[in-house]
């Protein structure tokens, strides 16, 4: 089964390695730890504790298996070579809101960087999907899930 690419920034890259590290050392002590602990509480099949420290370890261990994913699938965006005349990953991008009458910036970069409230969305949302490619002074009609709005794309940076 092929995998996508992730594009990550160098700094990206930097901070899903070290996340990496920190579940796979420190994280799973302390999982480990809470579930020795949960274990000398008694009865195990009706030990709260126990099931939500096996949960915990199980969402970590999930976590650890995604983060290795991606980290084997990993581009790394060079920003030297980003462009301002089309959008790209990596592009940090001003577009004016037709439809609801407002002009919103944002990096567009790949799922494992993305963090709306820092104002960058994955390249594979319905936004950052739709707007790769274009250029300056284009409108372009995008599909989420409230309807349809209208992004003019007034400005691309690097």
């Amino acid at each position: 089964m092929a995998q996508n690419q992730t594009f990550v920034t160098a700094e990206g890259y930097k901070k899903l390695v070290e996340e990496l590290d920190a579940l796979r050392t420190t994280g799973r002590e302390q999982i480990a730890e809470k579930i020795k602990e949960a274990r000398s509480f008694g009865d195990l099949s009706e030990n709260a504790e126990y099931d939500e420290a096996m949960n915990e370890q199980a969402i970590m261990e999930a976590k650890i298996s995604r983060l290795e994913e991606d980290l084997k699938n990993v581009q790394i965006l060079d920003t030297n070579e980003l462009r301002t005349d089309v959008i790209g990953i990596g592009s940090y991008v001003l577009v004016r809101d037709h439809t609801f009458d407002e002009e919103l910036e944002f990096q567009i970069i790949g799922k494992s960087q993305a963090n709306p409230e820092e104002k960058r969305i994955s390249d594979e949302s319905p936004i950052g999907k739709a707007l790769l490619g274009h250029t300056t002074g284009e409108v372009v009609e995008v599909e989420v899930p409230n309807g349809v709005v209208q992004l003019e794309i007034k400005r691309i940076s690097k």
